[in-house]
């Protein structure tokens, strides 16, 4: 017995009607008697195609603007009958249901229309009801109904039904690739009603995502990944135009969106550069022009920086572009670049440049997921911003203002670095990070060191850090840290505070010396 069915009738109504009238002439030259609703039914009417209204089929006009037209069980009776069930053939001769092989839906443009900003009434009015309830039950009768979503799938369907029919392979791979249309659609819209309600993070939890990119492969050669794009706007990576270079992989997309959040937080009216290696800064800094930027912020690890992703808050210029390709560089993230910049990255062939158009707003609210055996862990993104009376010096001498200025820099920058965290900065551009670390004492050590070796790099003989000031993303639960910053010749330090050794802490500040700030607020980055 053949598993194909045979293509006899098709509902079609879509939203998006790319290749629609290419697809049902197509079905009509087979034989299929074509039902169709509103705008689809009159663009096949125009295409020449003999066409019949759900209105005709249903007995009833659409109704309450268009709300309420294949809600009825002659069109649910057609697509959900089992056709081997001779009590569902009964009910559709008795009630004159004609049954519905082929299903053809694309939902109401809802993302589409949350993502250029449409108010809520507009939203709410593309929120698509009859459709996913046709979607969902083709699917569920897939063992006899074929159902299409993506415009994709026109020809793979057009070439079986040209052999006879379609294979229940390909209508069961379309009926799970309905459901995940449908779940997403819902999820979507879960998500667009959960930013105007008191508690965003309600008793259940839906993430909904279109792919955008199959990757080659993950963060290792035998793991697969893709790239979807989520509902929410946020300028970045995955939604960055590339404009040269080979596939972004995994660890390339990771990475750049570390760096184009951290660059996306320094100052926007001054140029700003990030270069981030495996998702830890190695060097970020201000300057009055980019290319200034970009070379402190390379002065700062320029081992790490080796094959790194470099982010800008400006436009990329000549001059810039001319000092990134001196050295070998992953990915360059940017709002925009010359044409002439773009020439001398041109000469780089595998370099990825990407142009985002706009920066996000790091006070922009949000949520992060992350997977768990069994779970998901869901909290909101940390765009906590440091306010003035979140500052409180807790030593006997207070910060100079050039201190103070490189203190909110360091800490900043702390709130991307992986913890424990410690960056040193002066002249707001970081001179030594210490990242990643299982203890505070580690981190000081490891960015004072990667100071001294910049420093030697560079041909000078003092560290880096010294005269700096240094930012701990969490307190310092002993002195030992602290001081180990005072003996890299740090004079001034920034820090949430807490620790039951606070006093103890603050008092070796004092004797060595050093201005303290306690800010009250943590940055731990796992």
């Amino acid at each position: 017995m053949s598993d194909r069915t045979a293509l006899r009738r098709a509902l079609i109504s879509v939203s998006d009607k790319k290749g629609i009238v290419e697809f049902s002439r197509k079905l009509t030259e087979l034989g299929v008697e074509l039902i169709s609703t509103g705008g689809t039914a009159s663009l096949l009417r125009d295409n020449g195609m003999t066409v019949t209204e759900v209105a005709s089929v249903t007995g009833f006009p659409e109704m309450m603007d268009g709300r309420v037209k294949t809600l009825h069980p002659k069109i649910h009776g057609g697509l959900l009958a089992l056709r081997d069930n001779s009590d569902h053939l009964n009910s559709l001769n008795l009630y004159d249901i004609p049954a519905i092989d082929l299903l053809v839906v694309s939902l109401y443009p809802f993302e589409e229309t949350v993502a250029r900003g449409g108010d809520f009434s507009a939203c709410v009015e593309n929120i698509d009801i009859g459709g996913p309830a046709m979607i969902r039950a083709a699917a569920k009768n897939h063992q006899f109904v074929t159902v299409v979503t993506e415009p994709e799938d026109y020809q793979s369907v057009l070439n079986e039904a040209a052999e006879g029919g379609v294979t229940l392979d390909l209508r069961k791979r379309l009926a799970g690739q309905a459901f995940l249309r449908t779940a997403s659609y819902d999820a979507a819209v879960a998500q667009w009603f959960a930013h105007d309600v008191p508690d965003r993070l309600a008793s259940r939890f839906v993430a909904s995502g279109e792919k955008s990119q199959t990757l080659r492969y993950g963060e290792n050669p035998h793991q697969t990944a893709a790239l979807y794009k989520s509902l929410a706007h946020r300028p970045g990576v995955a939604t960055a135009n590339q404009i040269q270079g080979k596939e972004l992989s995994y660890n390339n997309l990771n990475d750049t969106d570390a760096a184009f959040e951290l660059v996306a937080e320094l100052p926007s009216d001054e140029p700003a550069a990030v270069i981030v290696k495996h998702a830890n800064p190695c060097g970020a800094a201000v300057a009055g022009t980019l290319n200034e930027a970009y070379r402190l912020a390379l002065r700062c690890d320029p081992v790490s920086a080796f094959g790194g992703i470099v982010a800008f808050n400006h436009p990329l210029d000549v001059e810039t572009a001319s000092s990134l390709v001196e050295i070998f560089t992953e990915v360059i993230i940017a709002p925009d670049a010359t044409e002439d910049a773009k020439s001398i990255l041109a000469q780089k062939k595998n370099l990825r440049l990407l142009i985002t158009h706009e920066m996000p707003n790091a006070s922009d609210t949000g949520q992060v997921v992350r997977q768990i055996a069994g779970g998901f862990l869901v909290q909101d993104r940390d765009s906590r911003t440091l306010q003035d009376d979140d500052l409180r010096v807790v030593s006997k001498r207070a910060p100079t203002n050039a201190e103070l200025n490189d203190l909110l820099f360091a800490f900043t920058v702390a709130k991307h670095v992986k913890s424990n965290a410690i960056v040193y900065a002066k002249d707001r551009a970081t001179v030594g990070i210490g990242a990643g670390q299982m203890n505070r004492l580690d981190s000081s050590r490891i960015a004072a060191r990667k100071s001294a070796d910049a420093a030697e790099k560079a041909g000078e003989c003092t560290p880096l850090s010294q005269g700096s000031v240094v930012a701990s993303d969490a307190f310092f639960p002993f002195a030992d840290g602290l001081l180990a910053a005072a003996e890299a010749g740090a004079t001034a330090v920034i820090q949430p505070g807490g620790s039951i050794r606070d006093e103890e802490v603050i008092a070796a500040a004092d004797d060595a010396g050093l201005a303290m700030v306690f800010t009250g607020v943590r940055h731990f980055r796992h």
